[in-house]
């Protein structure tokens, strides 16, 4: 039997119709380490999450779900949207980081913090970039990247708008379609951004198709929560940056290179 705590404890802030983010925690956790959630509010469940909603969703107010998710003391509290704080750009999503952890004393990982934490790692400077949004928030995710250092030469995106449930039902073939659109040549690395999108499942079969690493929001949280916590040992099956950190590295190197 597979211990399930006795390592660390995550806590986790999820938006409250986001189906998920806890399914691939628990696809991708190290043994030990245990996981807690708590959902959040902030916007409407029956509109399109467009740049005005997730805008609301980003400056929700967090004392209530976050007061519940510390009743489980975690060591690390994870803010599980990417585009509540995409929408406001890196430093409202630093100072959001910054307040979680001094009303939880817990270490902090945003979701799009850990995007920029991961293409840091990487040493990625030009990257493709897909995603379930509306173009609109697709936009203020490719200037807030831009804003923390990445140039973004090719994004992929739905044809039609999605609801809050159809971002979540995406299936795993769609989102491997939409990872090889967002593909460029001298792009060294491929972003998939939504912890509402089923990305981890393709992400091993996404890097074998295009020869690079290929990162999304929940692996890019649980990797540099893993930092945090200094636990090293490889996770097989969820791309590369958690399978093989130095040969990713090695290779994002070699194709700048080339």
């Amino acid at each position: 039997m597979t211990p399930s705590r006795g390592r660390a404890r995550l806590g986790v802030l999820v938006p409250f119709t986001n189906t998920n983010l806890e399914p691939d925690m628990a696809l991708m956790r190290p043994d030990g380490v245990s996981l807690h959630f708590a959902r959040m509010g902030g916007y409407d469940a029956d509109e399109i999450p467009d740049e005005a909603q997730m805008h609301g969703l980003g400056t929700a107010d967090l004392g209530d779900p976050l007061a519940l998710l510390m009743g489980a003391r975690p060591d690390v509290v994870l803010y599980g949207c990417t585009s509540a704080t995409l929408t406001h750009g890196p430093e409202f999503d630093r100072t959001l980081a910054k307040q979680i952890k001094a009303t939880s004393g817990a270490e902090t990982v945003t979701a799009a913090g850990a995007l920029v934490n991961a293409l840091h790692f990487l040493g990625a400077r030009k990257i493709g970039f897909a995603s379930p949004y509306v173009p609109a928030i697709n936009d203020m995710a490719i200037q807030f990247l831009a804003k923390t250092g990445f140039e973004t030469l090719k994004r992929s995106e739905m044809a039609e708008e999605l609801d809050n449930e159809g971002q979540g039902a995406l299936l795993p073939d769609m989102v491997y379609d939409l990872g090889l659109r967002a593909d460029h040549p001298d792009a060294t690395v491929v972003v998939l951004s939504c912890t509402d999108m089923r990305s981890v499942e393709v992400l091993d079969q996404l890097e074998q198709a295009l020869g690079k690493p290929v990162i999304s929001s929940n692996q890019a949280m649980l990797f540099q929560t893993l930092q945090i916590l200094n636990i090293a040992e490889p996770i097989q099956g969820f791309g590369s940056l958690l399978e093989r950190p130095r040969q990713v590295i090695e290779a994002a190197q070699s194709v700048r290179v080339n």
